[in-house]
């Protein structure tokens, strides 16, 4: 079967672990390396219980948070609220949030646009 230009596998993707979480293990799908995109960037992170995103923010970058297992706990803008499966959250640019797995473990797709590409000059604490 010939590769795509735009489908993404997960099994093909090289897991990373991004800068300001505790483990956490990325996959990024959709990106400038993986498709080409330039406006938009989608990964699946797998984050162990009591661990996840540290307290940080994104300048300029918002971010969507969609929980496809496990049981999360997020704080963001001063509300704090807990994330079940088939909810997702907002992180607006330059607002510090926290995201933590409150399961055994949590399988969350984020968003990212513009793309953040673990870029650290497109991070704040």
């Amino acid at each position: 079967m010939a590769r795509s230009r735009y489908r993404v596998r997960l099994q093909d993707v090289a897991p990373y672990t991004p800068a300001n979480h505790t483990g956490t293990r990325n996959f990024r799908l959709i990106g400038r390396e993986t498709v080409g995109a330039k406006q938009v960037e989608m990964l699946i992170g797998e984050i162990e219980r009591g661990r996840g995103a540290l307290p940080h923010a994104h300048p300029g970058i918002e971010q969507v948070c969609y929980l496809l297992e496990g049981a999360a706990r997020v704080e963001v803008g001063g509300e704090s609220f807990d994330l079940a499966p088939g909810e997702a959250c907002f992180f607006p640019a330059d607002v510090p949030h926290v995201f933590t797995a409150t399961s055994e473990r949590a399988k969350v797709m984020v968003i990212y646009a513009p793309p953040y590409e673990e870029n650290p000059e497109r991070r704040c604490n």
